[in-house]
């Protein structure tokens, strides 16, 4: 292979200078002109190209650089959303808990209020009930007395009315 290279490498050099068939060759001269060339074209050209090459090495590494900064700035964001993500599942907790403290409270609020209000209406009840029991004794012993002093043939005295209403009373 390097037996390919070299011979491709030295062929155009044995093409161009050889002369218009004299037999004389002007190879030397012509080599010494390429060499002068070449050293004339890297004098004139080796400066920019370095410049421009490691321009391109300074502005390869600035963006390594910054993508170096914002893989960092995001990695330290997402390290920061993940503590206040932590922190709003932690506070959700505390929240549901609290609601369901307070729950329980207003629930047992709400049913003393209810056995409250419960024996209060029982003890209305208990009251009306009485109230009409009394209404009612009135009124039958109204309506019997009636009876008693409308009906001609049950003249009692005085005596034994007070012995009934007695009687009654107790």
């Amino acid at each position: 292979m390097l037996k390919k290279i070299t011979l491709l490498s030295v062929l155009p050099f044995y093409a161009f200078a050889a002369g218009n068939g004299s037999g004389e060759y002007d190879i030397i001269p012509r080599a010494v002109n390429f060499v002068l060339f070449a050293a004339i074209l890297y004098y004139f050209i080796a400066t920019p190209l370095k410049n421009f090459y490691n321009g391109r090495i300074a502005k390869i590494a600035s963006r390594m650089n910054e993508i170096q900064e914002k893989l960092i700035a995001s990695k330290n964001h997402k390290l920061e959303m993940m503590k206040k993500l932590d922190l709003a599942k932690q506070e959700a907790i505390n929240a549901v808990a609290l609601a369901k403290k307070e729950a329980e409270i207003i629930t047992d609020k709400i049913e003393a209020e209810t056995k409250m209000e419960i024996k209060a209406l029982e003890k209305t009840y208990e009251e009306h009930k009485e109230y009409e029991i009394r209404r009612m004794e009135k009124e039958v012993v109204q309506a019997v007395l009636e009876e008693i002093f409308e009906d001609q043939s049950l003249q009692l005295q005085q005596k034994e009315i007070l012995n009934i209403m007695m009687k009654k009373v107790s």
